[in-house]
């Protein structure tokens, strides 16, 4: 395999509307499935022309989300499953950039638009696209994932639905850093629960990717939040994004689902849950209308327990397990509702996004690392030592550049469930 040079990622010889034939890319191929610094690998690989309603994007950053990490194990499917057509992976699910050549039917965006990218795909002749929800599409999938066209690279294909106006408030680093997290806790809050004024939400992991978008919304919405958090310090973020108080969960561990607990060994976990409970209406007041849930078996049958009656538990994702264990007489008896949520579509994505052009949600950006980063950056979550989100610098040659309007950026902090 040639060697590719990498110091010249951020330069194109090319102008807006004309491709490269080729370009760098970090590639996983199946036959090297595995810990993500050996699944990684630079490869020079033929730049993609869009076909209808698709665009190509210059990549100027790139984020990094752990479903990558997935990717590179093979875990728990190979990726190669999605998109069987391909026998590479490209992944890299978040992206900002600037359109570079537009494929047939493509209206409304030209070359040398600045935009973010938002990872849901799905296929326009579906009728869940057109009336019902992009997300109840037999074609959804999560680009960079479940695609074989991701951000890791000089270029990459899109639908031009998943285009949305790049902020000019943020630098090309920042504005790569939030759509998965952020779009995901918008839709879960927003649109999935009806979050209102005068709301009271309980967040696990509030200083997480998650979190940290979750508890900004509750503020801007006029709702009260309470975070979990692993440290004081992280406490103070959330406080600092806006919420009423926080928990550190290390004073309560023993409330944590593990599975396979002895009726005695349940009794003390239930009776952790009550004392966590109560911890939680104190500071909020009252029971929480809303529980913020995306830890899982850990943590679930506290939340089904901590909800008040008729309350939501909504949940995007399961960090500690899928399986989920807990008392359902407090489900049923109680009235309350479990409201599954996965990404966002474009409309709840766009609406979101504008509330970082105004300046009232930031991102939380940990670290911007250079494109040959990018096994490392996963390796890094891999391993549980990342503190926070991270950016690569594709195009953008280097840091603070891309913004061209006054405005909040991003908060940059360790932060962490």
């Amino acid at each position: 395999m040639a060697q590719v040079d990498l110091t010249a990622v951020s330069d194109v010889d090319t102008e807006p509307g004309t491709l490269p034939k080729t370009m760098a890319a970090w590639v996983i191929r199946q036959e090297r499935e595995g810990e993500p610094r050996d699944a990684f690998q630079v490869e020079e690989i033929e730049v993609p022309e869009p076909g209808a309603f698709e665009v190509v994007v210059r990549v100027m950053a790139a984020g990094v989300n752990y479903n990558n990490v997935w990717a590179a194990l093979g875990q728990p499917v190979s990726v190669f499953r999605y998109h069987p057509e391909d026998d590479h992976h490209i992944g890299g699910s978040d992206a900002s950039g600037i359109v570079w050549k537009c494929g047939p039917g493509v209206t409304r965006w030209k070359p040398g638009d600045e935009v973010v990218i938002h990872c849901n795909q799905a296929s326009y002749e579906d009728v869940e696209v057109h009336g019902l929800d992009p997300l109840a599409a037999p074609s959804q999938r999560i680009w960079g994932y479940e695609t074989s066209w991701g951000s890791f690279a000089q270029f990459t294909k899109v639908q031009a639905q998943q285009l949305i106006p790049k902020p000019a408030n943020l630098t090309w680093e920042e504005a790569a850093s939030y759509g998965l997290v952020y779009f995901t806790a918008y839709r879960m809050l927003i649109d999935q629960c009806n979050l209102q004024a005068g709301d009271r939400v309980l967040i696990w992991g509030a200083a997480g990717g998650l979190g940290v978008f979750a508890t900004q919304l509750c503020k801007i919405t006029g709702a009260q939040s309470v975070g979990v958090v692993s440290s004081p310090e992280k406490g103070e973020l959330v406080e600092r994004l806006g919420a009423t108080g926080w928990i550190d969960r290390r004073e309560y561990t023993g409330m944590m689902r593990k599975g396979g607990e002895s009726p005695d060994e349940e009794k003390a976990r239930f009776k952790e849950s009550r004392r966590f409970s109560k911890a939680v209406g104190e500071i909020l007041g009252a029971p929480p209308d809303i529980v913020f849930e995306h830890v899982g078996q850990a943590t679930f049958p506290t939340s089904v327990f901590t909800v008040k009656t008729f309350g939501k538990v909504v949940i995007c994702a399961a960090t500690t397990g899928y399986n989920l264990d807990f008392d359902v007489r407090y489900l049923w008896m109680r009235q309350k509702q479990i409201i599954g949520s996965h990404f966002a579509n474009a409309y709840e994505s766009t609406k979101a996004n504008e509330l970082i052009e105004q300046g009232l949600i930031r991102p939380v950006l940990w670290r911007t690392m250079p494109f040959d980063g990018v096994a490392e950056a996963h390796q890094l979550m891999r391993e549980n030592k990342h503190l926070g989100k991270i950016a690569i610098l594709v195009g953008a040659p280097e840091e603070g550049l891309g913004k061209t309007a006054e405005g909040p950026g991003a908060i940059h902090a360790e932060v962490g469930a």
